[in-house]
């Protein structure tokens, strides 16, 4: 018989580095799972991607055990790697952060296709151009 699910929670965490300090403890704490124990969990799942930001899906169920699901970096974190920046624009629309090409976004799309809710390439390069714009980058 399968176990009954309590709650779903979703985490950006920092890979192979997070800590039990806030937001991660307490929401943790809330949910009634050992922190520690997923915490020791992740980082040693995401011991060789340090450096990035590593969503992890946690399904928490009734008697407080949980399994958790790696996700790939969020598109905005791909493309700051790719653009090489720390951050995007303060202003997008009036001030350029710096310019992404469509090689990039293809390959940036094709690398998170698993995770967007399409499954045409095409379709997925968009959502990476939206999310480069609204960043404040050039798209050429």
């Amino acid at each position: 018989m399968a176990k009954k699910i309590d709650t779903t929670l979703k985490l950006n965490l920092p890979a192979g580095a997070a800590t039990p300090a806030p937001p991660v403890g307490p929401i943790l704490g809330q949910a009634g799972i050992n922190m520690m124990d997923f915490i020791k969990q992740y980082n040693d799942a995401t011991a060789d991607k340090r450096g990035q930001v590593i969503p992890a899906l946690i399904t928490v169920y009734k008697d407080k055990s949980f399994t958790f699901e790696l996700k790939l970096p969020p598109v905005t974190d791909l493309l700051k790697r790719a653009v090489k920046l720390k951050s995007g624009s303060q202003k997008p629309g009036r001030e350029s952060a710096g310019t992404v090409t469509m090689d990039q976004i293809k390959a940036i799309a094709e690398e998170k296709l698993p995770d967007l809710n399409t499954t045409s390439v095409e379709s997925a390069m968009k959502i990476v151009m939206g999310s480069a714009r609204s960043m404040g980058l050039t798209v050429k």
